[in-house]
């Protein structure tokens, strides 16, 4: 096989440079033959393209011969092979999986691209595009995000659009009587010269389905329909018990897990006092950190089946994409 290898390398050589010129070839190398699917022991010249088509929609010029020099030739579809960056990184276009974040936190994760009403959208959680219920519609959404260097003045790469509202356990009370009997109360103290207020607060647990937001791109081209290092989502599922699942996030990039629980319900805490219930969540191992969130959760046939919002040392939580489309009224 030595040899074999040896006059192959030669075979390339000669002609390296006129199949790199013909259209979509990236790259040339020697291997295993591919037939049916399946890797054979046939020793061939590999031309990788951009994207595969067939020899009709070609020109002569640009078709790949079945031989060269009587070695076989084999085509694979690799797509545009570029410099790899790491997810802090600047993006343009941004791809799902890099850091993001409205310009009043640290940062996130840009989960996908979805559509609404013909617009497309960015796709992450509340948490991260709306700084936790404190943003409004139009604020900036930086990439990066502002704990990666992401500023207002030069980073912009949408605006906030809309967001889910997270309800936390011991907000303020809608109850009409209780509110009531503050604004007396208050009103007496002030009428006595007091500075001193108090406020009804409710501590009824008000269920969550979703931690989401969008956010609208300034530019259509700043942003793409792929997830790094995974590629393009391919529709969406149901996730199931059982289910081998991934992700790409801003802080541990690439990981692969499984759907340990379905039908999850956790008290989930946002910062210094603030919790939240969810419910109806999936929960996975070990396969996130701090800064993952809004990451896009795919199965092994890249179909959508969540959004990743929260999570410990030993656990991830993600919202079900099905209750994340539903919410928010969009669809990919």
């Amino acid at each position: 096989m030595a040899q074999d290898l040896s006059d192959l390398s030669n075979i390339l050589k000669r002609n390296r440079e006129p199949l790199l010129a013909r259209k979509n070839v990236v790259a040339t190398g020697i291997g295993y033959k591919i037939t049916g699917g399946q890797r054979s022991e046939t020793l061939g010249l590999v031309c990788s393209v951009s994207k595969k088509q067939a020899a009709s929609r070609l020109s002569t010029s640009d078709v790949i011969p079945a031989q060269l020099e009587g070695c076989p030739t084999d085509v694979i579809e690799t797509g545009r092979i570029r410099a790899l960056q790491a997810t802090t990184d600047r993006f343009r276009p941004a791809p799902g999986g890099v850091s993001i974040g409205h310009f009043e936190i640290t940062a996130g994760t840009l989960g996908c691209l979805v559509r609404k009403n013909g617009q497309t959208y960015i796709l992450s959680n509340n948490h991260v595009l709306a700084n936790s219920n404190a943003a409004a519609p139009g604020d900036p959404i930086l990439q990066p995000g502002p704990h990666d260097g992401g500023l207002v003045t030069d980073d912009q790469i949408a605006e906030l659009t809309e967001f889910v509202p997270i309800q936390f356990v011991g907000g303020s009370s809608d109850c009409s009587i209780a509110n009531s009997i503050v604004g007396f109360l208050n009103g007496v103290a002030g009428m006595l010269g007091s500075r001193t207020r108090i406020e009804a607060f409710s501590t009824r647990q008000i269920d969550n389905l979703v931690d989401a937001a969008l956010a609208r791109p300034l530019q259509p081209d700043w942003v793409t329909d792929e997830i790094f290092q995974i590629g393009a989502i391919n529709g969406s599922a149901s996730g199931e018990l059982g289910m081998a699942i991934k992700k790409s996030g801003r802080t541990t990039g690439l990981t692969t897990g499984e759907i340990l629980q379905v039908d999850v319900t956790a008290n989930v805490q946002y910062g210094a006092g603030k919790m939240a219930l969810f419910t109806d969540q999936l929960m996975a191992g070990a396969m996130s950190q701090g800064g993952d969130s809004g990451s896009a959760v795919l199965d092994e046939s890249n179909r959508l089946v969540g959004l990743l919002f929260a999570g410990s040392d030993q656990s991830t939580i993600i919202n079900r994409i099905q209750n994340v489309f539903s919410a928010l009224g969009v669809s990919l």
